[in-house]
């Protein structure tokens, strides 16, 4: 048996998600994946069983990543403007400097069938669990965490990705959208 490479695995990464933006998971195949990674279709394989595992994987993992970022930002004695704040920032920031990376999780996770396989991610829970302190020590809202999520990075996304209007008005956009999310969510 063939010993995986850190390489050749990044290297498939990287070629999956740029021609998943550019073609779409039915105009993705495993062939044109090994031809954009440099390697041989059953490099590929050995890596992944197939396309479908492949996508779900490279999935779970970005979208880990994406939370154990914010979540690494954050510490205990922080209160909730601070945390808003670190919050907010920190997923326009990541936005910003991984925008592929972004775009695949951001496609992906609207996709039933990687849904139903990925509910009990590890960065979910965390993130839960994070949302669930602040509410108990009644820094935040009692709301819902999946509303409490929307409101905290939905409307960041969509300053982040506007791609029509300058980057200072997205950094004013996004300073009113903290002072906005701060208000409605903070007790």
């Amino acid at each position: 048996m063939r010993r995986k490479d850190d390489e050749k695995e990044k290297s498939i990464k990287e070629a999956v998600i740029k021609l998943i933006l550019e073609q779409g998971f039915h105009g993705t195949s495993i062939s044109k994946i090994a031809k954009e990674a440099g390697v041989s279709p059953a490099t590929v394989y050995i890596y992944y069983e197939n396309k479908e595992v492949m996508l779900r994987d490279i999935y779970i993992e970005y979208s880990e990543e994406i939370v154990d970022s914010l979540l690494s930002k954050i510490y205990a004695e922080m209160d909730g403007h601070e945390l808003i704040e670190i919050l907010t920032r920190g997923y326009y920031t990541y936005i910003q400097e991984h925008g592929e990376i972004f775009h695949f999780v951001d496609q992906f996770s609207s996709c039933p069938a990687l849904a139903s396989q990925c509910s009990e991610q590890k960065n979910t829970n965390n993130l839960n669990s994070l949302l669930e302190a602040m509410k108990q020590k009644r820094i935040i809202k009692n709301y819902r965490n999946d509303n409490l999520i929307a409101i905290i990075f939905y409307p960041i996304k969509s300053i982040a990705i506007k791609q029509c209007i300058g980057e200072f008005e997205q950094a004013s956009l996004l300073e009113e959208m903290i002072t906005i999310i701060q208000d409605a969510l903070l007790v």
